[in-house]
C-alpha cells in the first residue's frame, strides 16, 4: 500500500438498479415512471435556445422554487431544490448531523443512507422493521444525532400513518427528523400539513418517480425558513450551480401540469392493485404497497431463482441478496401491457 493511500476515505458505495445497454427488455427494477413526461415538458426541450447554455443557470433556481411553493401551499422560502433527492439527503446529511450521537434509520430502508454517513463519518443505528415491516416507534423515542426514513418505506413500500410519525417528531424536537417522500405520491398523505406544528421537520420528494423525469434529477425539501437557510448556506459553499438551465425550465412545465400529474399517478396506483391480485393468484405474499413497486416473496419458489428466470425472459426486476429481504424482489409497475407479460412469464416459471 502506498503512503498517500493511509489519508484516503472508503466506504462501500451505493450499488444502483442495473442499467442494461440492451433496450429491447421489461425495465422493472428502477423504479421509474413508464409513462412519458408531461407535453410542457417536452415542448420545452424541442423549443429550448440552446445558445443560453453559454451563461450559468440562476443559481437559486428562483421559478422553480416559486412553481413548487405555489403547488404545495409554502412560502418560497420554504422550498430547497437540488439533484434529485440523493443530492438534498445528502446535503441535508451534510447540515444536519454533525451530533456525536448516532442517527437512526431502518435495518431495511433506502441503501444510500448508511453510504452518506460513513462518507461523512456520521455515527449510526439502524432501527430492525418488525415481521410485517413496520417501524416500531419506541425504537426512535431514544437519545439518537437525528432520524430519517422513507415514507412509504423503500424497499418494502409500507406507508406509516401520520399518528405514527407525529410521535417521532414530536419525542425528537432536538434533533432534524427527515422524512423521504419519494413515493408519496402514489399512496398515503404527506407530512407537509405537519410542518406547520414541528420546526424539526424535513420533508423530501422528487421529480424521478411520480413526474416522469429521474433523468433530469430533480429532488427538493420543504422544511421551515431557518432550515432551508442552513441548507442553502451548504449548497452555496460547496456548488452554487446545481440544476441546470434547462432542467430548472423542463421541472417548472412538470409542476404546472397537475391534470396529468394526476392521470398518470393514478394509471400506476391501478395498475399496481391488478398486479397484487394476480401475484396472489400466482402465490406470492408481499406487504400492502402504497408505492410504485411490490416487494413480492413467493411462497415456494425462492426469489433468487425468480429473479435469474425472469432475467433470461428480459424481464429485469430487483433483488438483493442481504439479510431478511433474500427470499424477496421488487417489481417496479410499468405500463398494464408490462405487467401482463410479467405475469405470463411468472406463470411460465411456477406453473410451467
Amino acid at each position: 500500500m502506498k503512503n498517500w493511500e493511509n489519508n484516503v476515505r472508503r466506504v462501500s458505495p451505493y450499488v444502483p438498479g442495473e442499467q442494461p445497454k440492451d433496450k429491447n427488455i421489461i425495465k422493472l427494477n428502477t423504479n421509474e415512471n413508464p409513462y412519458p413526461p408531461s407535453k410542457g415538458v417536452i415542448k420545452i426541450l424541442k423549443e429550448y435556445n440552446a445558445d443560453s447554455l453559454r451563461l450559468y443557470p440562476d443559481p437559486s433556481s428562483e421559478e422553480l422554487v416559486n412553481a413548487l411553493a405555489d403547488r404545495y401551499g409554502v412560502d418560497p422560502s420554504q422550498i430547497f431544490v437540488g439533484v434529485g433527492s440523493d443530492d438534498v439527503i445528502s446535503m441535508a446529511f451534510m447540515t444536519f448531523f454533525n451530533s456525536d450521537k448516532p442517527i437512526i434509520f431502518p435495518d431495511i430502508t433506502y441503501s444510500f443512507y448508511d453510504v452518506w454517513a460513513d462518507v461523512y463519518n456520521i455515527p449510526f443505528e439502524r432501527k430492525p422493521l418488525d415481521n410485517n415491516f413496520r417501524i416500531n416507534e419506541k425504537d426512535y423515542l431514544c437519545e439518537n444525532g437525528g432520524i430519517i426514513f422513507p415514507n412509504p418505506n423503500a424497499p418494502t413500500g409500507v406507508y406509516e400513518s401520520l399518528d405514527k410519525i407525529e410521535k417521532i417528531i414530536s419525542y425528537n424536537s432536538d434533533v432534524i427528523v427527515m422524512i423521504d417522500e419519494a413515493y408519496i405520491d402514489f399512496g398515503g398523505e404527506s407530512c407537509i400539513p405537519l410542518l406547520k406544528k414541528y420546526d424539526n421537520l424535513l420533508i423530501v420528494q422528487t421529480f424521478s418517480k411520480s413526474r416522469s423525469l429521474a433523468g433530469a434529477r430533480i429532488g427538493f425539501a420543504i422544511g421551515n425558513k431557518k432550515l432551508i437557510s442552513y441548507l442553502n448556506d451548504v449548497k452555496f459553499s460547496v456548488n452554487s450551480y446545481t440544476i441546470n438551465s434547462i432542467t430548472q425550465q423542463i421541472g417548472i412545465e412538470a409542476v404546472k401540469d397537475e391534470s396529468y400529474f394526476k392521470e398518470t399517478t393514478n394509471r400506476i396506483i391501478e395498475t399496481r392493485e391488478r398486479t397484487k391480485a394476480n401475484l396472489k393468484k400466482l402465490g406470492f405474499i408481499f406487504p400492502d404497497s402504497k408505492s410504485n413497486f411490490i416487494f413480492a416473496s413467493h411462497k415456494e419458489k425462492p426469489a433468487k431463482a425468480i429473479y435469474e428466470e425472469l432475467k433470461k425472459r428480459r424481464i429485469y426486476v430487483r433483488y438483493w441478496d442481504k439479510p431478511r429481504i433474500n427470499n424477496f424482489i421488487r417489481i417496479t409497475i410499468g405500463t398494464d401491457k408490462e405487467m401482463e407479460k410479467l405475469i405470463y412469464a411468472l406463470e411460465s416459471i411456477l406453473i410451467g
